[in-house]
């Protein structure tokens, strides 16, 4: 299968390298590789340029944008310049992020789960992150659930929902629209990926609201965002981040923000959110 990667970056020079590098030596190699400088400031745009003069299959794309680092909007938005320079001949899409390192089987090991099964979708390993000299994994969400760091579409999956939408809560939207149009999705525990820094390590203060204000656009509904707003925050281990989830939820309710999702798809959605949450109650 022919994989296409766009990796967005934005002061990544401590990282971007060790990135590459395990894609590069893939057992599987990818067709093209496209790195997307997001206004870095650091040497993240060098780093890649060493890397294109080696490989023809990599190409970098200089971006200008805010230096505000808010989850959602900014990454999106770098994908495409990337995605936009791309043809269309992929089979596999991926959205990685810059601190990854791939063990060296990861597309490999997916593309053999998409020829397997026809209808799936999304495929992913899990995150890892260091601590105490250890790898461990980084238990933010559901095992069920793939991490927006490393996310690989099938191209008619890809197509069909739309692609990938600028906002807080894409990852999450993109899976919740896959199952809405019949696509499964898989993640393989034996795909072990270290992820050099933490999720949300550089996040500003404002994204915290913004968490709320995706559950809105993707018609949550007050219930099912409390409920998982609680959950996050608990998660997280910190309780007063459900007030800000709230928060935000309520701003974006006050303000009429569009919807990611139509009437339908949302309807969807919060019967297959009722569905998992009740779940969890049965004996």
């Amino acid at each position: 299968m022919d994989f296409y990667i766009v990796i967005p970056a934005h002061n990544e020079a401590d990282s971007i390298g060790l990135t590459i590098h395990s894609l590069v030596n893939q057992t599987l190699k990818p067709k093209q590789i496209v790195v997307v400088n997001d206004n870095s400031t650091d040497n993240t745009e060098s780093i890649v340029d060493s890397y294109v003069k080696k490989h023809s299959f990599i190409s970098l794309v200089n971006n200008k944008s805010s230096n505000q680092h808010l989850p959602g909007s900014k990454i999106i938005n770098a994908f495409y310049k990337g995605f936009d320079t791309l043809d269309d001949h992929y089979d596999v899409i991926c959205k990685f992020d810059a601190d990854l390192i791939f063990p060296s089987n990861y597309l490999e090991v997916i593309s053999n789960h998409f020829k397997k099964n026809n209808r799936l979708g999304m495929v992913s390993g899990f995150c890892y992150i260091e601590k105490d000299n250890q790898w461990v994994l980084e238990n933010l969400t559901r095992k069920d659930h793939i991490r927006g760091a490393l996310k690989a579409y099938k191209k008619d999956c890809f197509l069909e929902i739309g692609k990938l939408k600028p906002s807080m809560g894409w990852d999450t939207i993109d899976e919740l629209l896959a199952k809405y149009y019949n696509w499964y999705i898989l993640t393989d525990e034996s795909l072990q990926v270290k992820h050099l820094k933490p999720t949300g390590i550089s996040y500003n203060k404002g994204s915290k609201y913004l968490q709320g204000e995706a559950m809105y656009k993707m018609r949550y509904g007050f219930i099912i965002t409390s409920i998982s707003a609680l959950k996050l925050a608990y998660r997280k281990g910190n309780f007063s981040l459900f007030k800000d989830y709230m928060a935000g939820y309520f701003k974006a309710k006050k303000e009429k923000l569009p919807f990611l999702v139509s009437e339908e798809e949302g309807h969807f959605i919060r019967k297959l959110r009722w569905k998992g949450i009740l779940g969890k109650f049965k004996l």
